[in-house]
């Protein structure tokens, strides 16, 4: 709903993915702007790192051959984890994998906080600091388009666990869509053999990864996440548990929340899921209200 991708024979039988992002902004959210330069930016920061992401074959961000942003990158084997119909205990097997490949890229230290690209100007010295710039660009998002969220809560909410958001002192790539569609896997072993779409990176809080993996979601994280991670060496279960973790985990999926209620009128959705989809997103940012501002009382 985002990006077109093609898929790309050459003569010689190779093959590769061609994305390519429009110069339209006007249904973006502010902090869309200049992803696919993001996209091309995390795979070669993540090259060497154990992540299976592709190789960056190509970019063009001229806008001279096309109207739009271009990212070339190679092909990748496996198919979308989405796509094989995997039974429980295989599924907790990917799990668990995919949570040794979240270890192995909040190895990865980033330079600065919040998103990369400067075209989005999301950026801080601090997670707070730019934590905060990235809610107040949702809310803004959400304003132009007058899409009706609980913007004074929200700002009361993030300012008053200010402390909680400095707990994040070590900047770290967070990939933010962890789902199954952006996980390859070996059609045989269920094997991770591919990562993609890092165009919504941002670099922070190794939590906010949790909830980028279960956007729509509110319970506990996944016990099989969180294994894998450990297992790797993460860091996961640990801040998890940190006196400040809770509290970070709720502040992020209040963040993913407020992008999603306000998806389907930015976006244009249509469709009979789009009403379930914008209230299961409502009553997540309710639920982290009320857990932040019971938190605060």
């Amino acid at each position: 709903m985002f990006a077109t991708a093609y898929r790309v024979r050459f003569d010689d039988g190779t093959q590769a993915v061609a994305k390519i992002v429009g110069a339209d902004t006007s249904r973006l959210f502010r902090y869309e702007h200049g992803l696919l330069a993001t996209e091309a930016m995390t795979y070669r920061m993540l090259g060497g790192s154990g992540v299976p992401v592709p190789r960056v074959l190509h970019t063009d961000f001229s806008r001279r051959a096309v109207d739009a942003d271009l990212v070339v990158a190679e092909h990748l084997p496996g198919r979308p984890w989405l796509d094989l119909q995997l039974d429980e205990a295989q599924n907790a097997a990917v799990r668990r994998r995919l949570g040794a490949v979240m270890a192995r890229l909040h190895r990865v230290e980033a330079p600065g906080f919040g998103y990369p690209s400067e075209h989005a100007g999301l950026s801080g010295t601090t997670w707070r600091e730019a934590f905060t710039a990235m809610t107040e660009a949702v809310l803004a998002d959400a304003a132009r388009w007058d899409v009706a969220l609980p913007s004074e809560r929200v700002r009361a909410a993030v300012a008053a666990h200010g402390t909680a958001l400095n707990a994040v002192t070590r900047p770290v790539v967070v990939h933010t869509d962890l789902w199954a569609g952006n996980v390859f896997l070996d059609d045989d072993t269920h094997e991770i053999v591919g990562i993609i779409d890092t165009e919504r990176t941002l670099w922070g809080d190794p939590l906010h990864e949790l909830v980028g993996a279960d956007q729509l979601g509110h319970g506990a994280p996944d016990a099989d996440l969180l294994a894998g991670d450990a297992d790797a060496g993460g860091i996961l279960a640990s801040e998890l548990a940190s006196p400040a973790g809770e509290t970070r985990l709720q502040l992020s999926r209040l963040y993913f929340s407020l992008i999603l209620a306000s998806e389907p009128v930015i976006r244009g959705y249509a469709g009979d899921w789009v009403s379930g989809y914008e209230q299961t997103a409502r009553d997540n940012v309710e639920r982290a209200l009320a857990w932040l501002e019971d938190a605060r009382a």
